[in-house]
C-alpha cells in the first residue's frame, strides 16, 4: 500500500540555503545542499536522497518524469546521481525530468565495507541497513522496521507529493543496485494514481528467477561451455540456451532459495511467488550490459562479482548472465505483448566500450532509449 507522506524532513545544510535567493545547482552534481529527507511510512524513521530539484523550491515548469537511480554495493548514491545527471544532460531531458538518488544508511561501526567517499553518515532518526540487507528487501534495523523494497515504494510517493505533475517515474538501478531493483520488482506495492513506472536493470552480478531451472549454453543443439558461446556482445551464429533443472541440486545447496529463486521466500516480502512472478511478466523493464563486463579482465571488477555456486549456475561473467537471463524470460515469462499501447517485451542493449562502470553505462547513448522515454504529454486541465 502507498502512503502519503505528511511531511518532509530536509537536511539541515539545504535548511541553511531554502531563503537563499538562488537555489543551490543541484541539476550540476551531487553536493550536501542536495540532501533531503523525508519520514517513511509508520515511524520507521527517515531515508536521504540526493535530488536536482529541492522540494518547495520554484525551479521552472514542474516536471513530468523522474529517474530514482539506485547505489551499488558502495552505497555511492552521489557518484550514481551524477552519472544519471550526465546522462539527462546529454539527451537534453534535465528541464523536464527529475533526478533523484535514494541512500540506504548504515550504522557507521558496520559500514567499514560499504561506504563511499564523500557520501554523509547516517543521522539520528534515519532507518538502518547492514552493507547487504537492503539488497534483498530486508527489513531496517529498529523497534519499527520497514524492508527496503517498501522504503523504495515509499520514496517514490514522496516524489508524487513534492512533484505532482509526476507521469512518469524510471527506477533505473546499477551493479547491486540493479540486483536490488530487479528482486523488487515482483514485489513493489502499486504506483500512485496516474503514475507509470518503469525499470532500467544495468549489469547486476545475479538475477531472480522465478523457475528452478538455471541456463546451459548450446552449440547446434548440444551443451557446450560458456567459453564456446564466446563472451562479447553477441554469441557466435547457434549458440543458443536451453534451461534444465541441475542434474545434482545437492552438489549446489539452496541454489533456487532466495535471492537466487524464490524457494522458501521471506515472509516479509508479503507475496507469493507465482504472484510476483505474474507482476514481473507486466512490468515495464529495460535491461543494460556494459560490452566489456563480460570476463576477468581489468575494468570488468571480476573479484567483486559474485562466484558463489548459485551464482556461477546463472552464467560466469555478468554480460552472459544478463544474456541468459533475457532468454529465460523468452521462454518462462512471456511479456511481449501490448497493453494500453505499450509495448512490455524485454530488450537487452549491450553498450559499446563500457565494463562495470555507472559513469559509463548510464550517459551512454546507447542506454538513452531504456533510460528516457518520449516527453509524456501535460496533464489535461478543465477549462475556466
Amino acid at each position: 500500500m502507498w502512503v502519503l507522506l505528511l511531511g518532509p524532513f530536509m537536511a539541515g545544510a539545504w535548511a541553511q540555503t531554502a531563503s537563499a535567493a538562488e537555489p543551490p545547482p543541484c541539476d550540476r552534481r551531487a553536493t550536501p545542499a542536495c540532501f533531503v529527507a523525508f519520514a517513511l511510512p509508520a515511524g520507521a524513521g527517515r531515508m536521504h536522497y540526493y535530488t536536482s530539484r529541492l522540494p518547495g523550491a520554484a525551479q521552472g515548469p514542474s516536471p513530468r518524469s523522474a529517474i530514482v537511480v539506485m547505489h551499488g554495493h558502495p552505497r555511492d548514491a552521489n557518484r550514481s546521481f551524477d552519472a544519471a545527471l550526465l546522462a539527462a544532460r546529454r539527451a537534453g531531458r534535465l528541464d523536464d525530468t527529475l533526478i533523484a538518488a535514494p541512500l540506504f544508511q548504515v550504522a557507521e561501526d558496520r559500514s567499514a565495507r560499504c561506504r563511499a567517499r564523500g557520501v554523509p553518515p547516517p543521522e539520528a532518526g534515519d532507518a538502518l541497513w547492514t552493507c547487504s540487507s537492503w539488497l534483498d528487501g530486508s527489513p531496517s534495523q529498529g523497534a519499527v522496521p520497514i524492508g527496503s523494497f517498501a522504503a523504495l515504494d515509499a520514496l517514490v510517493a514522496e516524489l508524487v507529493r513534492q512533484w505532482p505533475g509526476l507521469q512518469t517515474i524510471t527506477l533505473a538501478g546499477f551493479s547491486a543496485g540493479a540486483q536490488m531493483l530487479q528482486h523488487s520488482v515482483g514485489f513493489a506495492g502499486d504506483p500512485p494514481a496516474g503514475v507509470t513506472l518503469r525499470y532500467v536493470i544495468a549489469d547486476p552480478g545475479s538475477w531472480l528467477y522465478f523457475d528452478p531451472v538455471r541456463p546451459v549454453p548450446t552449440l547446434a543443439g548440444n551443451p557446450v561451455g560458456w567459453e564456446a558461446c564466446g563472451g562479447g556482445a553477441d554469441f557466435p551464429a547457434g549458440c543458443t540456451f536451453r534451461f534444465d533443472v541441475p542434474s545434482d541440486p545437492g552438489a549446489c545447496r539452496d541454489y533456487d532459495g532466495w535471492k537466487y529463486g524464490v524457494e522458501a521466500l521471506p515472509a516479509a516480502l508479503g507475496r507469493p511467488a507465482a504472484e510476483a512472478k505474474a507482476r514481473y511478466a507486466k512490468a515495464q523493464i529495460a535491461y543494460l550490459e556494459g560490452e566489456r563486463d563480460s570476463s576477468a579482465e581489468k575494468g570488468a571488477f571480476y573479484p567483486i562479482l559474485d562466484k558463489s555456486c548459485a551464482a556461477l549456475l546463472q552464467g560466469p561473467y555478468r554480460l552472459q548472465r544478463g544474456q541468459a537471463y533475457l532468454a529465460y524470460e523468452q521462454a518462462f515469462i512471456p511479456s511481449g505483448d501490448s497493453r494500453n499501447g505499450i509495448d512490455h517485451s524485454r530488450r537487452l542493449t549491450v553498450v559499446p566500450g563500457c565494463g562495470h562502470d555507472v559513469t559509463c553505462v548510464l550517459p551512454s547513448e546507447a542506454a538513452r532509449a531504456s533510460l528516457f522515454p518520449p516527453t509524456p504529454s501535460p496533464a489535461p486541465h478543465s477549462a475556466k
